[in-house]
């Protein structure tokens, strides 16, 4: 990062962009990379369950003693829980007086960024100490195209479309998964809708962080432009004392709804759910707790079909680490919250409730494919092979069998016949 220069505010930085554009990974990367530098991070979520301060947590990041990250959740930061913003803003800079290096809000992926710059304009105190440095808005070239061009409801403004007209910097993000065509039409898209934006185009968000931290482009003249309305009227509570912004709320798109669930043991589902619905959710995300892995959580997130997922591991003396909890959010179109609920539910494993139908020692048949090397092994793939149970649980896997052949060791990652079975003389 080049040398910082310390305004006489606090900057703040508004991250915005649709679901699933990288924006947490971004708040991740200018976390991991801050050279010294104090940070505020706020971070807004749609659903009533917090899912991304689990994802910081477990980003290889140390939070500082002079950090602060603060999570809102069930609702959006553009409308719903706006005034909680500007609470908690004073509670950090004016009632507790912390100094910070620079402010980084992200929104959820459902707001429009312009009642949240509005903040930073309608409220007398908070101009003081603070100014509005940049809105970033983070761009999945995976998917931005269908979302620019869905057509929603008549009242209901296309986030998408206001996320990039606000852009002063749009971190064209994931241009991996896009061919040259594709990414050129994405480039004039987002040129007409904010031709004064940088560009700037980037693989898992990783950008350098005086790109768009203490930036000073933010311009309300350049916003007044397109959006006449933009500064509202605003008025005070004559009970609290709080500034009260007289504005048309945001309308949010009524079909699109969160599905947030918590449950104290781990569940071992999603393909099904992706297979039929993947066309209708926006994003999805989660930490879970499996099976016979102590030492790191199970971290999912994707956006309609694109999938990934992996293990992280945990400091063993943090709160994540102790917690047998798994949460995950869907944001999406037409959810069916009990049908989410009983499935997730029906694939927990509830040790002394759902029995493993094995037990160490028994004699079994394993379906094979690979060698313990991963390579093709002749002898064996695709057939089951005679072998023994020898864990229960393993590394997240039910059983560990050791295939007669060889002494060859293999995990059955699910407990099905169609996996590993008894052996047919025994039946």
């Amino acid at each position: 990062m080049a040398a910082f220069k310390k305004p006489s505010q606090i900057p703040v930085t508004i991250i915005t962009g649709f679901l699933g554009s990288g924006k947490t990974t971004l708040v991740n990367h200018i976390l991991t990379n801050t050279q010294g530098l104090k940070f505020a991070v706020i971070e807004n979520e749609f659903g009533e369950v917090g899912i991304d301060d689990a994802l910081i947590s477990l980003a290889n990041h140390t939070q500082d003693d002079d950090e602060q990250i603060v999570e809102m959740m069930n609702g959006c930061i553009c409308c719903t829980v706006r005034s909680d913003l500007v609470r908690i803003l004073k509670k950090l800079l004016l009632v507790e007086k912390r100094r910070f290096d620079a402010i980084v809000i992200e929104t959820t992926g459902l707001a429009d960024p312009a009642p949240v710059a509005q903040t930073f304009f309608v409220d007398d105190e908070l101009s003081k100490v603070c100014v509005l440095d940049a809105i970033v808005t983070v761009v999945d070239a995976k998917h931005i195209l269908q979302h620019l061009d869905e057509v929603k409801p008549n009242g209901v403004e296309n986030e998408a479309v206001e996320q990039v007209a606000f852009a002063d910097r749009i971190i064209l993000n994931k241009v991996d998964l896009v061919n040259t065509a594709t990414l050129d039409n994405i480039r004039d898209r987002l040129r007409a809708l904010a031709g004064a934006a940088e560009i700037i185009e980037t693989q898992q968000s990783q950008v350098a962080i005086d790109k768009i931290i203490n930036t000073q482009c933010f311009s309300l003249d350049r916003v007044l432009e397109f959006e006449p309305s933009f500064l509202p009227t605003k008025t005070v509570d004559p009970v609290t004392g709080e500034t009260i912004i007289v504005d048309e709320e945001h309308q949010h798109d009524a079909t699109v709804s969160s599905v947030s669930i918590v449950l104290d043991d781990a569940p071992q589902w999603l393909q099904g759910l992706l297979r039929t619905q993947g066309t209708d959710l926006y994003r999805y995300k989660g930490v879970l707790s499996v099976q016979g892995v102590e030492d790191a959580k199970f971290v999912f997130q994707g956006i309609h079909m694109l999938f990934s997922g992996c293990f992280v591991p945990v400091d063993p003396s943090s709160a994540i680490a102790s917690s047998t909890a798994s949460k995950f959010v869907f944001i999406g179109k037409h959810l069916d919250r009990e049908r989410l609920q009983r499935g997730f539910e029906a694939c927990v494993i509830r040790p002394g409730v759902t029995p493993l139908r094995f037990a160490v020692g028994t004699k079994v048949e394993a379906l094979v494919g690979m060698d313990e090397d991963g390579d093709d092994d002749e002898s064996v793939k695709g057939r089951f092979v005679r072998g023994e149970v020898v864990a229960l649980w393993d590394d997240g896997n039910p059983y560990r069998i050791r295939l007669e052949q060889a002494g060859i060791e293999v995990w059955a990652p699910v407990d099905d016949d169609a996996l590993v079975r008894l052996p047919v003389d025994t039946r």
